[in-house]
């Protein structure tokens, strides 16, 4: 095997339950949903356990959770000697990320993305925004529609390039009904609203962005102990510097996910762990490159195939 990449999940792959297995057979996980509850103050793991749905699906609330579980399924695979040779997340995820690549304290990265979905939902109100999915149309026949919904209705932008023939749209809710109606007309596969409540990577997103970078000016970032891929840019990244204004500027730009998948492959990485809840990312491989063998771990179901295939091929 070549090298090994590690690509961690977004917002979206939250569901009631998760991390509860490993939590019942690893103290890792026990001691990280402690330092979870201890720094946001509310229980994180209460919430991942039992829920409520809806209060898991909350913004504020889906960022720890998802980070917290996806940080525990890299501490598992770790002390069964597994650790990646790249990383990346998709969104949030790049948080998750840049904690295992020990850019990032835990304890600080499960506060600044509590924050960070404060943010996001305070910067347009509930109603005003939205996201929505196309399926099955080039990136410019979108880019376009967006260009003529944003003159007519109101502002809205492709902001999520999942994999060639999945591209999210996000902005003013008006914006984005008019350019999915647009697009259905054109001939998308599928052009649905998404259950969100903020057009994330926007925009529209500026406050958030903004109110973000003083949070960040406010917690220890280290160089990445292995090269994590950067959202914004798809490429690369190792420095502090750099790593902490890729982050400011992710919040109100668009996902560069298949450029981020490509650099890994390019660095050499011929296979992908999905860490944290969730396959959407071993979805997303299969278009972009058929080659990469995608695995994933979210219990302890995944977590025994995944090892017994890298015990096989390492």
């Amino acid at each position: 095997m070549n090298k090994l990449a590690f690509g961690f999940p977004g917002q979206g792959a939250q569901k009631v339950g998760m991390g509860k297995d490993f939590f019942d057979r690893y103290d890792v996980a026990k001691q990280l949903f402690r330092e979870a509850d201890e720094a946001l103050g509310y229980s994180i793991r209460e919430m991942c356990f039992e829920g409520p749905a809806d209060d898991l699906m909350l913004t504020a609330n889906t960022q720890p959770a998802i980070l917290t579980m996806s940080v525990i399924a890299a501490a598992v695979l770790k002390e069964h000697g597994i650790e990646p040779d790249i990383a990346g997340g998709h969104s949030l995820g790049e948080y998750s990320a840049l904690v295992s690549a020990g850019v990032l304290d835990f304890q600080e990265a499960v506060v600044l993305v509590h924050k960070r979905g404060q943010y996001m939902q305070e910067a347009v109100p509930v109603g005003e925004g939205g996201m929505a999915a196309i399926i099955g149309l080039a990136d410019d026949v979108i880019a376009e529609a967006c260009a003529d919904a944003t003159k007519a209705q109101g502002e809205v932008q492709p902001v999520n390039f999942n994999c060639p023939g999945q591209t999210v749209i996000a902005g003013t809710t008006k914006g984005v009904e008019a350019a999915v109606e647009t697009l259905k007309a054109a001939g998308a596969k599928r052009a649905v609203i998404l259950p969100v409540s903020a057009p994330f990577h926007s925009t529209l997103m500026a406050p958030a962005a903004e109110k973000l970078a003083a949070e960040l000016d406010r917690v220890t970032i280290r160089d990445a102990k292995f090269p994590v891929v950067a959202n914004y840019t798809g490429k690369l990244e190792t420095q502090a510097a750099e790593i902490k204004e890729n982050l400011v500027k992710q919040a109100d730009h668009p996902v560069q996910w298949i450029a981020c998948v490509k650099a890994m492959t390019s660095f050499g990485a011929d296979a992908m762990v999905e860490v944290g809840p969730g396959k959407t990312l071993c979805g997303f491989n299969r278009r972009i490159d058929r080659s990469i063998k995608s695995l994933n771990v979210e219990n302890l179901e995944s977590l025994e195939k995944t090892l017994d295939y890298l015990k096989e091929v390492r």
